[in-house]
Order: C-alpha cells, then structure tokens, then sequence
C-alpha cells in the first residue's frame, strides 16, 4: 500500500500550453490541481515557439470573412495527412473530428478567460491549393502579455525573445523584408511602435511563445491559484487495479508520493534531445534539434514503462537549419530560403526540393536525398538577398560562420563551388537552369512559388516570381544547411479524450497525455502554422474536462463548457 504524502483532483505534469490548458479546464470544474515542472524553468517548448495556433473554424475567421466548416477541415486534412487509415490510430477519425469539433470551443474558452487572440488572416495552410485548403485565416496569436505583472516569477519563464520584444510570428515575413517593400517597412514600423507603447507605458510586453504561455500561466497561477512547482520531475506512476491513481515526484523537498482523485495528465514534451532515443528511433543525433534542451522523454518513458503504446517516434517536426557554430545554434530557417536570389543545392552541386515548401516537407526531402545525417545541403544567396532580406542566421553568429566554414564567400560562382566542396559543373548546370525559371517565373523542377503559402514568405514587389530570383551577382555567400527540428512529434497514444492507450489498445484509466509527448493528431505533416499548439491546447482541454467527468465532478454526458460570447482582438 502506497503511503501518500499529499492529494490533490488531478496532477498535471509540464508548462507547456498542452499542461496548462488541462489544469484551467480541469481548474474551471472545480478540481483541485497541482502542476509540476521538472525543469526550473517554465513554459516548455511552447514558450520557444512563434506562438501561432492553428485552430480552424474558430470565430475570428466570420470577423474577416473567412468562411470555414468541419467538413471543409477534414476533408483538407485527408488531403495534406492522408486518411485515418493510411496514418494510423494517432491520427484516427475520432480524435480529428474531436479537435475541429473543440477547436473553435478552446478559442472562446481562452478568450472569455482574457487571451486576446489575433486572427492571422494572411497566414495560409501549407498546402492551401488542397481540397479544403485555405490562403489565410486558421491561425491565430495571442496578443502580447506584460510579463512585470508576475514579478521576479517571469525570470524562470522559459522564452525565445526577453520581455520587450513583443512581436506576433506575423511580424516576421514582413520584418524579414522590412528594409524593401512598402509592406515590410509598415511591418516593422507597427513593431517599433508597439515595442515603445510598452515601454513609454511601463510595460514589458512578450512576444511570440511567451505571450502564450504567459497569459495561461497567467490563468492557472494568479486568476486559478493553482499550485506550480519548479524543478519536481515526475518518477514515477502509482498504478492499482490497471488504473493510474497516483505519482512520484522529485523536487526540493525531496520525494513525495501524490495521490491523485481524477488522474494524472502528462504535457511535458518530447524527446527532442534524448541522444539514445534519436539514434534507436530516428538515426541521427540530437545536435541540430532546436527543440527545448530539457526534453527528453522522461514522462514517454513512465508512460510505456506502465504499458502505455507509442506512435510516430520516428518522425519530428523537421525543418532545414543552418549547422551551429562554436557560438550557438542551430539555426531554424524559414522565410530566408524562400525569399528570391537564393537556392538549395546538396553536396553534388543538385537541387532536390522547393526551397519555399513548407519545413516538414523540407525536411522529408532532406531524408530521402541521404542528407539526414552527415551530409549536408548550402544555401547559396546572391548579393541581392543579402542586402534585401533579413538572414537571421546571420545575426546570431555571423563571425563564427565564416571562420568555421559554416559560410563561405566568392566574388564568382566557380570559386564558391570550389570553397563549397561541390562537382563545378554539376552546380554550374544547376545554376543555369534555376536561372532560366526565375526569368520566366515558373519553376518547371519542383514548382517553387506556386501557392500562396510560397508567397506568404517571397518579395510582393519582385517579379514574376516573388519567390525567384537569379544567382547572378557577386559576391556570392553559401551557407551550410543540415536536418534540424523544433522537436519531436512521435509520443503516447492517446484517444479523442486524451486518454492513454495501452500496448493492446485498451483505456489506460486515470492517464492522460497532449502536446508532444503523444503522438501527433495531424501525422506526419504540418497542415498550417500553429499545428503543434492548436492540438496542444484542444487535446489539453479536453483532459481536463473528461479527468472532471471522471471523477465526478460533473456529469459524464455533459458539454465541456459552453462557447463564450466572442471577445475582439486588440493589443493587450
């Protein structure tokens, strides 16, 4: 008989937006919760992330005219994942119509709780051009958050950007362009503006991740007084009867065993920098993850050590990088490879993918050329991109790189494929034929530039082709791009209610799991900006709902919680 040292409703383990979605909805029951953190830092990889969630049909898209429908979002996810039965039960029809079914739900919830969300309207789907596809509007963003309300709490907030950078991810193709087209320097003059309002005003405005996982933060500790415990990793599970009743965890205090009344809820990431899970799972190593460094896959672990089945662990969400430097990185890259003057070619001097599709599919490309792993690709820039275009690469370690080799400069093409290390002609070729679809602006290869989501990220002002350009002027620069990640998306699988299934598929009671540490709902793709954290946020609601209806706290049959009334989006 385990001797219990506290009890609570339910334990939900992590920060992330996976781990606080459940405790608000759980908290919202009525449920006593505590959250624990094995780091000492809070706010998980979703703190690090651009904060976009993709939530279709959520009722911001009617306030710009989007129309939007359940059927409309399966049948786009058939298209862009493939069907239940090609991607397997992580992904089954259940669990996608109970997240588009509970997205638009989630986005009124969080805004009746204060989020104050953003519409992306000229954010488009990934693959907007498939059946059920859209140009912009699924993804939303919260508006920045004043981190000086937490005090000294928000020092041990994990961020990609400090407080007083409050920028949206939709800031970034602009910013990106921002010192040559009328619409990037809009952009990053609404930026400046807004980075001052906070200032002159007092205020330490978030950005990005953090303004998410600020404002749940915000909810769960200070409007919910939930309990939040830094650096207490979760042991162990507590199991009787083939139900989860309680956990072990570490911390300050040392060992403490909780028993928990409706269950326990684990939202504690992946496995992005477990280097024996990578290499068994994946073949590679975990240098190029730009995944959250305490990820490891502690609570994954506890889950199959308890019978629990897993899904998808060879996949992630990859994205092409620039290799790391004595100095930092990796990298991620996005709207750097897909603006103009610029190409991907692999060691042989070839191209293999359209430099503007989106990561994953980047990244898929990379692993069926052999480049997963020691090999790697350049991307070659003319001196066009480098005087138009942000390189954020280049502002993270741009001495480093060149004297690594990471970057290397020549006044010809010749003389960089020869620093390059690549076959002359086969680059000299390549170059040639890229050139001749940039002048006629159609990429006959690989269709660069074909959809709005290549757009999104090219130069409205280059033609005919915003997102192709020649490599024709000198000095050239040709940076070094390996397989990268924002971590892994392969973990516990789980069920339309976040329930965790056992190895013979049967309901592991009392056990819930969201976010990256189980099995993605979307597959092995990206449907849009956002598919990480819009799963992350529904999935986590709806283990806090049914952990209350588990325990009674209300009836099984009832609705989560009603639709609020539309709240309007303005700066916070």
């Amino acid at each position: 008989m385990t001797q219990w040292d506290e009890e609570v409703d339910l334990l939900v383990v992590g920060t992330g937006a996976a781990a606080l979605s459940a405790a608000i909805a759980a908290a919202d029951e009525g449920l006593e919760v505590l959250v624990v953190e094995g780091s000492d830092k809070w706010g998980g990889s979703t703190g690090m992330s651009g904060g976009g969630c993709w939530l279709p049909t959520h009722p911001g898209m009617k306030e710009i005219g989007v129309d939007d429908s359940e059927d409309k979002v399966l049948t786009y996810l058939d298209a862009c994942v493939g069907t239940p039965a090609e991607v397997g039960p992580a992904s089954s029809l259940e669990r996608r119509q109970a997240f588009v079914r509970t997205a638009p739900v989630v986005h009124r919830w969080l805004a009746d709780h204060g989020m104050v969300w953003q519409t992306a309207k000229k954010y488009p789907d990934y693959y907007p051009d498939l059946p059920g596809g859209i140009a912009g509007g699924r993804t939303v963003e919260p508006a920045p958050f004043n981190a000086k309300r937490f005090g000294d709490f928000y020092q041990q907030a994990r961020f990609s950007m400090p407080a007083g950078v409050p920028l949206f991810a939709g800031d970034t193709y602009l910013l990106a362009r921002a010192w040559s087209t009328p619409s990037g320097m809009v952009g990053g003059a609404r930026f400046v503006f807004r980075a001052l309002g906070g200032a002159v005003t007092g205020r330490r405005l978030t950005g990005l991740g953090a303004s998410l996982t600020a404002r749940l933060m915000w909810i769960a500790k200070e409007e919910q007084g939930t309990e939040v415990r830094l650096s207490t990793p979760l042991v162990d599970l507590v199991v009787e009867g083939g139900a989860v009743v309680g956990a072990v965890v570490d911390g300050p205090e040392g060992r403490r065993a909780i028993r928990t009344r409706n269950g326990v809820h684990l939202g504690a990431g992946g496995f992005d920098h477990n280097a024996a899970w990578r290499e068994e799972y994946q073949g590679l190593g975990v240098e190029h993850s730009s995944g959250n460094p305490y990820n490891t896959g502690s609570v994954i672990e506890i889950g199959m050590r308890h019978g629990a089945e897993v899904a998808l662990m060879d996949d992630a969400w990859w994205g092409p990088s620039v290799a790391p430097t004595s100095h930092g990185g990796p990298v991620f890259i996005v709207s750097e490879r897909s603006m103009p003057f610029s190409i991907v070619v692999d060691q042989e001097g070839s191209r293999y993918v359209n430099e503007s599709t989106s990561y994953v599919d980047f990244g898929h490309a990379m692993q069926e050329r052999g480049l997963e792993r020691t090999n790697h690709s350049w991307m070659v820039l003319d001196v066009r991109h480098r005087r138009r275009y942000l390189n954020n690469a280049f502002l993270a370690s741009r001495k480093a790189m060149f004297e690594e080799g990471v970057a290397v400069e020549a006044d010809t093409l010749e003389a960089l494929a020869e620093k390059m290390g690549v076959d002359k002609a086969t680059f000299k070729a390549t170059i040639q034929r890229f050139n001749s679809f940039a002048r006629s602006g159609k990429d006959l290869d690989f269709g660069r530039g074909k959809d709005a989501y290549d757009h999104y990220y090219g130069d409205p002002t280059h033609g005919p082709n915003p997102n192709l350009g020649e490599i024709a002027k000198g000095p050239f620069v040709a940076i070094k791009i390996v397989l990268g990640d924002l971590g892994t998306k392969g973990g516990l699988l789980t069920d339309e209610h976040a329930r965790v299934l056992s190895t013979s598929g049967e309901v592991i009671e009392g056990l819930y799991a969201a976010g990256n540490c189980s099995a993605a709902v979307v597959g092995r793709t990206y449907p849009g900006a956002g598919s990480t954290l819009g799963p992350a946020l529904v999935f986590g609601y709806l283990a806090g709902t049914h952990a209350a209806r588990r325990g009674g706290a209300v009836p099984m049959d009832d609705a989560a919680v009603e639709p609020a009334a539309d709240v309007a989006v303005e700066a916070g």
